[in-house]
């Protein structure tokens, strides 16, 4: 059974799921998907060409699924989907694709806190949490397991690693690779983030691999081609150490430094 009031105005195009809740005053429009167990709270705003799956929980004055911002959008058709148990948090915006990418995509189990903007053609990962007013520019990609600290900027077309943790008010505008922490204005390496890996099971040994790698990166005599070539030549290809170089190597605006 859904629970809409009779103050929201939902478009009778809009496919809505079992067990909904949609508070007074929300809006749906046409070309919606809304999926089972979704609650969403009062004034929000989910435009066309959203997917909202299941278990996800919408709060006040959210807007998803508005037009980029973006000057070379000519009104193509593009969408945003959102993964299941996500939460969004007030007065968040998350836009919807451009013709470059036409879709932007929030992954599962995602916290996305107050005032954050997502923009459009940007793939936020699974378990991502991004704190209080991160802001970013188009085409980012934040991978599973990432934390954004409060009031973020995130310049356009960056790429924040898994399992990362970025420090409040940093400025990130260069690739983060995964595992590490990394703070500062510019956004410079601080180590790794070695609480949440072992929150998430990662073992001591798994974790000074890692180190290994970020050693030779960062505190070595080597610049990052020659540390890359040692790395793959000496250290074990573990999953975790070939993620590292494979992010590394595909990075289109360079890493972070020191």
């Amino acid at each position: 059974m859904n629970h809409i009031s009779e103050y929201a105005i939902v478009s009778p195009k809009a496919k809505i799921g079992d067990n909904v809740t949609i508070k007074q005053f929300s809006i749906i429009e046409d070309d919606v998907v809304i999926k089972d167990n979704v609650h969403i709270a009062t004034n929000a705003i989910i435009c066309s060409g959203t997917r909202i799956d299941k278990n996800c929980k919408v709060y006040h004055s959210v807007v998803l699924g508005s037009e980029p911002h973006d000057m070379k959008f000519g009104g193509e058709y593009t969408t945003l989907e959102i993964g299941h148990d996500t939460i969004i948090r007030e007065f968040t915006t998350i836009s919807r694709g451009t013709k470059e990418k036409k879709i932007t995509i929030v992954g599962n189990h995602s916290f996305i806190m107050a005032y954050v903007h997502i923009p459009h053609d940007t793939v936020i990962g699974d378990n991502v949490i991004l704190a209080n007013a991160v802001n970013m520019g188009g085409h980012c990609i934040i991978e599973d397991w990432a934390i954004v600290g409060g009031l973020v900027g995130i310049h356009q077309f960056v790429k924040i690693g898994a399992h990362s943790f970025i420090g409040f008010s940093s400025r990130v505008n260069q690739d983060v690779p995964p595992y590490v922490l990394a703070a500062g204005n510019p956004i410079r390496y601080e180590g790794l983030n070695v609480i949440g890996l072992r929150r998430r099971g990662f073992t001591s040994e798994k974790i000074n691999q890692i180190k290994q790698v970020y050693n030779l990166i960062y505190n070595s005599k080597y610049n990052t081609s020659d540390a890359l070539k040692i790395i793959k030549d000496t250290l074990e290809q573990t999953g975790e150490v070939k993620q590292i170089v494979d992010f590394i190597e595909t990075s289109k605006r360079g890493i972070i430094g020191v």
